[in-house]
């Protein structure tokens, strides 16, 4: 997608054979694209949410281990299959609610298990690019099969925008490019079906304020800002035509784990008969799972993130200075889930990559039967 008109991917391999990426947790303050030479510079970057989304901390962790094999011959201390088991140890731990994580450990692990340093090496690279251009191939076909929902929609309205809500960021910035909830919305767009999206600002961290409100801003998409505890108000009010969310991982039966505060994004779309949507690549199945609510692990996060809060202002000679400012009293400590789990009976459809599918056991293993084999 673009920034300041010019094409950018989340995450790429430059002429000298280096990973960079944008980092997101500048944005939209200031844009700044850093290099990640060694595996902790790709461990730093996923726990500090340089890099975050589903997908793009799955690709990450892709080229992660392809980074960290590079390392290999600069030391001698273990053997070529501890080394590749203690480096992905580390990617895994950084985060571990998403799956795609996993997914892409999962796929690179096969390589490194099966092949010794030098023969590994370059499968490991060609690897890391497939997973990152299979990203933007299954989010481009999302933001296809989700545009006829809003296309839908937009004809029973008559030329009146379709209003969508979304929580989070579930954009391009999310994955390498499209997005997932928000590749629908591009695609819609880019076809001149007229939407609007309301935006949840996305406590804690203001993920909706600061990174879907600057992808629609740089794609021209109209939007609304608008607190996390308005979303119900709006529904109740016919405001809300449609909701589409991502997700981070999804069980065999449909449950999704999405950003804090999806689940109440949910019930108040069922409570006032809006159609809730999930977007997601595959790759954010999690098949041994069937009761996400019991066997989904939520990350908890540093309290910090809820005691605090990023802005910006300007200081007295005009300039824009960033600071981050604490909003509880000294004594206040805060807890900070991550993630909450929405279950499968609140959930209209989902969005893959296949197509769109019910959030139903039955329906999803129709669409991926090769979950059961």
């Amino acid at each position: 997608m673009n920034i300041n008109n010019k094409h950018y991917t989340t995450i790429w391999l430059n002429e000298n054979d280096e990973v960079q990426i944008i980092d997101q947790t500048t944005l939209p303050f200031s844009f700044n694209i850093l290099t990640l030479s060694h595996l902790t510079d790709v461990c730093h970057a996923i726990s500090s949410m340089q890099v975050r989304g589903a997908g793009l901390i799955g690709v990450t962790a892709g080229y992660g281990v392809y980074i960290a094999a590079k390392d290999f011959s600069k030391q001698n201390k273990l053997s070529w299959l501890d080394f590749m088991e203690k480096a992905c140890t580390k990617i895994y731990q950084t985060r571990p609610t998403a799956k795609n994580l996993s997914y892409a450990l999962e796929r690179q692990s096969k390589i490194w298990k099966k092949y010794s340093f030098e023969e590994a090496l370059p499968l490991l690279r060609e690897q890391a690019l497939q997973i990152a251009q299979e990203d933007i191939d299954f989010c481009k076909k999302i933001g296809e099969h989700g545009k006829e929902l809003i296309a839908n929609i937009a004809k029973k309205k008559n030329g009146q925008p379709v209003n969508i809500l979304t929580h989070c960021n579930a954009g391009w910035l999310a994955f390498t490019d499209y997005g997932s909830a928000l590749s629908p919305v591009y695609a819609a767009f880019d076809e001149n079906i007229p939407v609007h999206v309301f935006v949840d600002e996305t406590r804690p961290r203001n993920q909706g304020a600061s990174l879907t409100a600057f992808e629609l801003g740089e794609h021209n998409v109209p939007h609304t800002l608008i607190a996390d505890n308005v979303g119900g108000h709006l529904m109740q009010h016919n405001m809300i035509d449609l909701v589409i969310v991502g997700a981070d991982r999804v069980t065999r039966n449909g449950d999704v784990a999405n950003k804090i505060g999806t689940y109440l994004k949910a019930l108040a779309a069922y409570d006032n008969n809006i159609p809730f949507y999930v977007a997601f690549p595959s790759s954010t199945f999690d098949f041994s799972i069937s009761d996400g609510v019991k066997e989904i692990v939520i990350e908890e996060r540093s309290g910090n993130e809820t005691e605090n809060i990023t802005g910006y202002f300007y200081n007295k000679n005009g300039q824009k200075q960033i600071q981050e400012i604490r909003i509880c009293p000294e004594k206040t400590k805060a807890i900070n889930f991550a993630f909450d789990v929405t279950p499968q009976k609140y959930i209209t459809g989902l969005i893959t990559e296949r197509g769109i599918c019910n959030a139903t056991e039955k329906a999803i293993l129709a669409l991926f039967p090769e979950a059961n084999q």
